[in-house]
C-alpha cells in the first residue's frame, strides 16, 4: 500500500512547527516516531495534506527526573524511557508499562508522547498518564499550558486539542510514599494490542495497612479509565488484604464493549483477574517501602 500524496515540512523549532500547523490548518499532522501514523497512511485511513516532522526541533528529546515526577519530551523514544533508571525509580510504572509496548523495533522508533496523543484506549502510556494523574504541555501561538489527562482524552483516537497546537512533553507525577505499582496485560500474541490490561498503585499507611488503591485499565472503555478500589480493602493489614474483593469491585465499575477479540463479559472477567493479580504484586512492593 502507498500513502496518499502529502507535503512535507521539517521545522527546526517549536515556533516554526506552530507556524506550519497554523498555515496548513486541519490538514496537517505532526510526525515524531510515526509508528501509529505511518500505518494509517499506508492503509489510506488517514490523508493529511502536510506532514510536520518535528524530529529536528531542539529541546524535545530529554527525560527530566526530579523528586516530584518525570517530564518526558516529545521526541523521547519508548526504548530510551525504558532504559532510564532514574525515571523508573521515581515512577516505576513508566518502565513497567513501556516494556509492554508493541515490539522492540517499534519501541526503538515510537515516542511516548506520540503514543499518548494518539489517544488509543488500548495504549499502555495513556493508562499510565491517567493513573498517575499526569498531564501534557501544549504549545500554541499564544503560549504554553498544561492539559490534565481528564481534559485531554475525549474519545477513541481523539483529544481535545484544536487549532495549531504541539504537545511538547508529558509529565508523570512521582509515586506517593509507601506505595507500590504493578502492570499486566493480556494479548493474543506478545506485542499485540492488549485485550485487557491493568496498571495499579497501592499505598499503605505507617502501620502497613491499606490506605489507597487505584487502578487504570486498557482496552476497556473509549478513553482511559481510573477507578478507586480503596473501599474493598481500606484499613486492612497488607498481608491479609482481600485483593479478590478489590477485583470483584473493579468488575462492577467497568462497562467494556465487545469486539472481534473479546466479549464484554470476557473483558470484565479479565479486569477482575488482572486487578487481583497486580494488586498483590503492588502491595508486596509497597510493604517493602514501609520503614
Amino acid at each position: 500500500m502507498k500513502p496518499p500524496p502529502f507535503r512535507y515540512a521539517d521545522p527546526g523549532s517549536v515556533d516554526e512547527a506552530l507556524d506550519v500547523l497554523a498555515t496548513e490548518g486541519t490538514g496537517a499532522k505532526v510526525l515524531a516516531g510515526g509508528q501509529s501514523l505511518l500505518p494509517l497512511l499506508a492503509m489510506r485511513l488517514a490523508a493529511p495534506t502536510t506532514l510536520v516532522d518535528v524530529n529536528r526541533v531542539h529541546g524535545l528529546g530529554a527525560v527530566e527526573t526530579t523528586g516530584d515526577g518525570v517530564r518526558v519530551g516529545a521526541l523521547v523514544r519508548h526504548a530510551a524511557l525504558l532504559r532510564d533508571g532514574a525515571a523508573a525509580g521515581v515512577q516505576p510504572l513508566l518502565a513497567r508499562a513501556t516494556a509492554n509496548v508493541a515490539h522492540p523495533a517499534i519501541r526503538n522508533r515510537g515516542t511516548t508522547v506520540g503514543s499518548i496523543t494518539h489517544a488509543d484506549p488500548s495504549g499502555e502510556m495513556t493508562a499510565v498518564l491517567a493513573l498517575t494523574g499526569g498531564s501534557v504541555t501544549v504549545a500554541t501561538p499564544s503560549g504554553r499550558s498544561a492539559v490534565g489527562w481528564r481534559d485531554l482524552f475525549v474519545g477513541p483516537l481523539e483529544t481535545s486539542l484544536t487549532g495549531p497546537a504541539l504537545v511538547v512533553d508529558a509529565i508523570f507525577p512521582a509515586l506517593p510514599e509507601r506505595s507500590g505499582t504493578a502492570f499486566a496485560e493480556i494479548a493474543r500474541r506478545r506485542g499485540d494490542y492488549a485485550v485487557c490490561g491493568a496498571a495499579v498503585v497501592v499505598t499503605l499507611d505507617e502501620d502497613r495497612r491499606v490506605a489507597a488503591v487505584r487502578a487504570a485499565y486498557l482496552s476497556v472503555g473509549p478513553v482511559p479509565e481510573v477507578h478507586d478500589l480503596t473501599d474493598a480493602v481500606a484499613g486492612k493489614p497488607v498481608d491479609s488484604a482481600d485483593w479478590a474483593a478489590a477485583g470483584a469491585l473493579a468488575r462492577t465499575l467497568v462497562d467494556p464493549d465487545p469486539d472481534l477479540h473479546a466479549t464484554a463479559d470476557y473483558r470484565r472477567l479479565l479486569v477482575g483477574v488482572l486487578t487481583e493479580r497486580t494488586l498483590a504484586e503492588a502491595a508486596a512492593e509497597a510493604a517493602g517501602r514501609v520503614p
